[in-house]
């Protein structure tokens, strides 16, 4: 019994003593591992604070080289009528280079060929042999400035510049014009608005109107290929205060490529072209003789003969069919040669070319843009007088002819064509006496609506259009070609005049499987033709562009006949 109990007691002390041993072991190890734990930590720590502090100090550097801005490149922006931007000033960088600070010449080469491949490395060379600073990218996309400004070269400088965008692309070229790499103006509004769209910090407002000259534009490239022409231009003006809703000529250009043009077919044919214009220079003719009270629009005249010797060259009619007895009114609604030249005549030279020049049809017209023609002057006399009455032998361009029609149909005041949006009104200046812009309105209705009228294709229904046609032969080194200029003149609604569009379509051809259909309801259409004529070209035109336009003009629906 007491030996068993002996054996008990021993046991028990045993597996204490070894149970405390275990406990003693278990927590050194614990402790280790922990301390291990904490150290691994702790250096890792140490590791991402260097990291930070070193990413930290690069940063820095990249503050450092913040591109430098260039203030005077401020210009401000250009809108339409109706607010819309039509040009506008942004932000851009360009990369430059400065030679002198180069360490690793071929590492550059290098890494701005990963770059920008597809520029000429051996200019590039050149540029550099120089030692004189150069751009080596102008308004760098964001994908490679940060590519370019990643090598760490301190040969490499940014500058920021504020630069311009044309959201309209081609709309616009030859009335907005274009700028210079050091951002001065050297073209259309770009130019002669350079001093003020560097000063004024609102936006320059312009009378165009982005709707209609998009439509207006349309129509023109529409038909190019119809008619084959070189060239078109078209005016859309208000004939009482002579604000321009669209000017557009063909072929424009893309303003944001800034490319410089000199294929002289880009010249803005709307101000700068100056052409013989043919017979619309008739209603000026008629206009002077009711201004002069030596006609009536029912004054007769007897007789008229086929033609006319003029320094020992024929004047004929156009159309071997012309009556011999017209009236005034007749005259001028079946563009009769031999009538004008007798109105004329009665008119006299000297009030006749007073009445011209009254008109701003001779002389230099004052514009917002630069680019405008200067007719061609020469001397006057009997000859002179005669060719002028029908428009031969006489220049002037398209903006001064919509400056002429006008005039002549809004009662007889002066106006000064603008693109630019003026706050305050002009005086009316009256240049025709009063009542002779009535006669002359519905004579030119009736040029469009009756069937002796050489216009029938503009006789839209619901606008009441007026107006007069114009086909001249354009001269090439003093000889006259087989070449043409065909213009329509058209004003709308007759009834009280708004608008004066002029298409001008420079050499067109006749097209035989053109498909003309009459705008007067009857639903009659005509193949093709020969004759290459204004009336079957530039009318054809603008009849399609006022359909396009008159329900934004507010036109549509007015009173007809």
């Amino acid at each position: 019994m007491n030996k068993q109990n002996n054996k008990n007691i021993v046991l028990e002390e045993y597996e204490n003593e070894f149970t405390y041993k275990k406990n003693k072991s278990n927590l050194k190890i614990d402790f280790n591992r922990i301390a291990f734990i904490f150290f691994v930590f702790f250096t890792i720590s140490i590791i991402y604070s260097i990291q930070l502090l070193h990413l930290g100090s690069l940063k820095l550097k990249i503050v450092e080289t913040k591109p430098t801005i260039n203030s005077k490149s401020f210009r401000s922006d250009i809108i339409d009528r109706n607010g819309n931007y039509l040009v506008k000033t942004v932000s851009s960088i360009d990369i430059g280079i400065n030679p002198v600070e180069v360490i690793d010449r071929k590492k550059l080469l290098i890494n701005l060929q990963l770059i920008f491949p597809n520029k000429d490395y051996s200019l590039i060379k050149k540029k550099l042999d120089k030692k004189k600073f150069f751009y080596l990218e102008r308004k760098i996309s964001a994908k490679n400035y940060e590519k370019i400004m990643l090598l760490g070269d301190k040969s490499i400088k940014p500058e920021e510049k504020l630069t311009r965008i044309y959201p309209q692309k081609n709309l616009f070229s030859h009335i907005i014009g274009q700028i210079d790499d050091d951002n001065n103006g050297i073209s259309g509004i770009e130019k002669s608005f350079d001093n003020e769209l560097k000063k004024i910090k609102k936006p320059l407002e312009l009378t165009v109107d982005t709707d209609l000259q998009f439509l207006i534009r349309e129509e023109l490239i529409k038909f190019q290929p119809i008619f084959k022409n070189i060239g078109s231009a078209a005016i859309l003006m208000d004939v009482n205060d002579g604000s321009i809703l669209s000017m557009v000529s063909l072929p424009d250009f893309n303003l944001n490529e800034r490319k410089t043009i000199k294929d002289l077919n880009y010249i803005n044919r709307a101000t700068k072209g100056v052409y013989e214009l043919g017979s619309v220079f008739k209603t000026f003719t008629i206009a002077s003789g009711l201004n002069e009270d030596v006609i009536e629009p029912d004054t007769k005249f007897q007789n008229l003969p086929k033609s006319l010797m003029c320094a020992n060259k024929p004047i004929r009619e156009y159309d071997d069919e012309m009556p011999k007895d017209l009236t005034a009114e007749q005259i001028l609604i079946r563009s009769g040669n031999i009538g004008s030249v007798r109105i004329a005549q009665s008119v006299g030279l000297e009030k006749f070319t007073s009445f011209l020049k009254s008109l701003g049809l001779l002389n230099k017209i004052e514009f917002d843009i630069e680019e405008v023609g200067q007719p061609i002057s020469f001397r006057w006399g009997k000859c002179k007088l005669a060719t002028a009455a029908f428009g031969h032998g006489i220049t002037t361009t398209p903006l001064q002819l919509a400056k002429g029609y006008a005039i002549v149909t809004n009662g007889g005041f002066n106006v000064t064509p603008t693109l630019v949006k003026k706050n305050y009104k002009n005086k009316k200046e009256r240049i025709l006496k009063k009542g002779v812009s009535e006669k002359i309105n519905l004579i030119l209705r009736k040029i469009v609506s009756s069937k002796d009228g050489t216009a029938n294709f503009a006789n839209i229904q619901g606008y009441e259009i007026g107006g007069k046609t114009g086909t001249a032969q354009k001269s090439v080194k003093g000889i006259y070609s087989k070449k043409k200029v065909n213009t329509f003149a058209a004003i709308f609604p007759t009834s009280k005049p708004k608008f004066v569009l002029i298409v001008l379509m420079d050499e067109p051809k006749a097209n035989k499987d053109y498909i003309y259909y009459f705008k007067d309801g009857s639903g009659w259409k005509y193949k093709g033709n020969w004759r290459n004529t204004a009336g079957w070209t530039s009318v054809e035109v603008a009849g399609k562009i006022i359909e396009k336009i008159g329900p934004i003009l507010a036109t549509k629906n007015m009173e007809i006949n």
